[in-house]
């Protein structure tokens, strides 16, 4: 895989994890863990993303 198509895959699951976050957090109940996380996971991904771009 190149590290472009590896990049575009990185920032699809940045962006999946973004949109789940949202939704946990204007949810009723909201499990503070999960979001906690789901922003853990999405924080990891974009590292990689920075690592890789730079």
């Amino acid at each position: 895989m190149s590290i472009t198509a590896h990049l575009e895959e990185l920032k699809k699951k940045h962006r999946t994890l973004s949109e789940q976050v949202d939704m946990a957090q204007r949810a009723p109940g909201v499990d503070q863990i999960e979001v906690a996380t789901l922003k853990k996971q999405k924080l990891k991904l974009k590292e990689e993303i920075t690592r890789l771009s730079g």
